[in-house]
């Protein structure tokens, strides 16, 4: 069968409802962790959008039943505006979280010294030093094992029930959701580098006492290996701990991005 004869096979307004699910889906594809990752080639990211929004596009088609999609130049276009606002949204809540990870990273590779090696992030294709890489592969690692890529999708079908295709969403509360993500990214990272803050903290002061007693003694040649070797043995120690937070603030993301979505009264 040619592709001109599988297209004819579905009408204008299930072709408008696909391209309106997957302007829902694509965000996902830019801003949420894994999904984003430059790990994963363009042209795959495409396929798997597409293959998402084959998956979603009955459930979002049964949420939005009894709704006619206008099929207008500007009633389409505005509809797929706004269906990208809503994925940006969403996505932007669980990006807002990794991003807390990676400046965690980022505050501790200041702190011990790292950040004067900085590298380029496989996953963000960014610089970065050593401890933000760590914590950003390690956070990827925990959110597959933990199931996160199916919360997500979960999360992003749900969202249909929030918004349908056809209904506008709330534009204060999308900017009170994105304040909400944007402003706890700093506080999110304090919680996920405390322990490794505090040791470092407590190093520097203790070598802070001994050059008062021993001023003949080199600090700085001392000081740093000692820094090195006590961060890197907290960070080991705290990663574990890692899982059982970042499960519950995914959990937590998905949810406060399902309640930021509401339908404008």
């Amino acid at each position: 069968m040619r592709p001109e004869d599988i297209l004819a096979q579905f009408s204008e307004e299930q072709t408008a409802g696909f391209i309106l699910v997957l302007a829902r889906v694509s965000p996902l594809f830019i801003l949420a962790p894994l999904f984003s990752s430059k790990m994963i080639p363009a042209r795959a990211r495409g396929i798997i959008a597409v293959g998402l929004t084959l998956g979603i596009y009955p459930i979002a088609i049964h949420a939005g039943d009894g709704q006619q999609i206008p099929m207008d130049v500007f009633g389409l276009g505005g509809l797929i505006l706004k269906e990208i606002l809503v994925g940006m949204a969403f996505a932007f809540s669980l990006a807002a979280l990794f991003a807390a990870i990676q400046v965690a990273g980022s505050i501790l590779d200041t702190l011990i010294g790292f950040s004067f090696g900085a590298l380029v992030d496989p996953i963000t294709g960014t610089n970065g030093g050593v401890l933000n890489q760590l914590y950003a592969l390690i956070g990827v690692m925990i959110f597959v094992v933990i199931n996160g890529d199916a919360w997500v999708i979960q999360g992003l079908a749900r969202s249909y029930e929030a918004i349908p295709l056809t209904d506008a969403p709330s534009i204060g509360s999308l900017v009170e959701g994105v304040q909400v993500a944007f402003t706890g990214i700093f506080s999110a990272a304090i919680e996920v580098a405390a322990p490794v803050m505090l040791a470092v903290l407590l190093t520097d002061v203790a070598f802070g006492l001994v050059s008062r007693v021993m001023p003949q003694l080199n600090v700085f040649a001392v000081g740093f290996p000692a820094k090195v070797t006590v961060g890197l043995v907290l960070v080991g120690a705290s990663l574990p701990f890692m899982a059982g937070w970042l499960g519950d603030e995914l959990q937590s993301s998905v949810s406060a991005a399902l309640h930021t979505l509401k339908v404008a009264g």
